[in-house]
């Protein structure tokens, strides 16, 4: 009986990590080898904040799930201990929060990951950490649509201090 109850356990946690990969816009796979108990906790708090959930699992566990969401390209990176940041939301929030921990704390190592669907390596989490943030890029969007109507506004306010000027003088 029991090892029915474990093998059901085990099947219900590879479905649930199956899915978490597949609903995930971002999940990156992170090797944390050496980090106390204070890194660790410090790294899930800055997750945690950005709306990531940070998981250690077993390799064997992750594999499964990968061959359930159709991901297999990743099974080359699950070696030693891994753990995932998952997120269904912000794509470049766990990469930045990620590498730049990484940076910080040479015990961490961003190995791979999957954005939307796909399995990429540790250089295209790299650059997608070195985008702006959701806000950065939104911010840029909107002075990139406001600079039409900002320079109209300006021209038609220097016309009309030309005619203004114009008038004055007659």
């Amino acid at each position: 009986m029991a090892n029915a109850k474990i093998i059901e356990q085990k099947a219900q946690q590879v479905t649930a990590v199956a899915d978490k990969l597949k609903e995930s816009s971002c999940a990156i796979v992170a090797d944390y080898r050496g980090l106390n108990v204070k890194q660790v906790t410090e790294l899930r708090s800055q997750l945690r904040e950005a709306g990531v959930e940070f998981q250690v699992l077993k390799n064997t566990l992750v594999r499964r799930a990968t061959a359930t969401a159709e991901l297999s390209d990743l099974d080359a990176y699950l070696t030693g201990p891994t753990a995932i940041a998952f997120s269904k939301g912000d794509i470049i929030a766990p990469a930045k929060i990620l590498t730049e921990f990484a940076k910080k704390n040479d015990a961490l190592e961003v190995k791979a990951g999957v954005v939307e669907g796909k399995v990429v390596d540790f250089s295209q989490i790299k650059a997608l950490a070195d985008l702006p943030s959701r806000e950065g890029l939104l911010s840029m969007l909107l002075s990139v649509l406001q600079a039409p109507v900002r320079n109209f506004a300006l021209a038609v306010k220097a016309v009309a201090e030309k005619q203004e000027g114009g008038a004055q003088e007659a």
